[in-house]
């Protein structure tokens, strides 16, 4: 191994290291400060910022890391579901269980990173639910007035107000995935027996 790949390797665990130990860091004290975040690494804050010029270029890191997990989590879930409820229902589920871990620093992001950046972000996880939807309402299993890639934005904010009621104590995390995932499909025009139904069965839990 060469001397320039064992600094690339070093480099790369350390920013490994820096981005983990931020995220901890931070979803303990949202307000945790570059100095903070260096001495948790064991690190100077010369290394921190060698690798993000700013604490929003690191907190921008943790989202688009945040956002790859999610996208990971809705694909992994909708795999070989053809019933375009199931999928909804596994993907909204899959989808909690990741941003319950990160749903402070979703809070976190919306005040340093712009709404448009947070959308932008989320476009290609939005482009999948667009078309999940699309077909429930060619084939009558959702219906709503609203034309799929609306209604993909509706269950978008949905999900974000209930981290919020989450977050100010108003919904347990517990309950708040199953909660989260029936709204969603009731938003989408299923009745709320035969969502909580269908959400009881994906989730394996009556």
């Amino acid at each position: 191994m060469t001397a320039m790949t064992t600094g690339n390797s070093r480099a790369d665990a350390n920013r490994r290291r820096i981005l983990d130990v931020a995220l901890a860091e931070l979803l303990r004290d949202p307000d945790a400060s570059m100095d903070q975040i260096a001495r948790a690494a064991g690190v100077v804050r010369r290394t921190v910022y060698g690798h993000f010029p700013s604490r929003e270029a690191l907190i921008s890191t943790l989202v688009d890391e945040a956002v790859q997990t999610l996208a990971d989590a809705d694909a992994g879930a909708r795999e070989g579901v053809t019933d375009p409820a199931e999928a909804v229902a596994r993907s909204v589920l899959a989808i909690w269980e990741i941003a319950d871990r990160y749903r402070l620093l979703v809070a976190l992001a919306q005040r340093t990173v712009t709404v448009q950046g947070i959308r932008e972000r989320l476009a290609p996880l939005r482009e999948s639910k667009v078309r999940v939807l699309r077909q429930g309402l060619d084939e009558g299993t959702f219906r709503s007035p609203l034309p799929a890639p609306a209604l993909a934005y509706v269950h978008e904010q949905l999900l974000f107000a209930v981290m919020e009621a989450v977050n100010d104590g108003l919904l347990t995390a517990a309950e708040a995935g199953r909660s989260a995932t029936v709204t969603v499909l009731t938003a989408a025009g299923m009745p709320a027996p035969t969502a909580t139904a269908l959400v009881a069965e994906v989730s394996g839990r009556p």
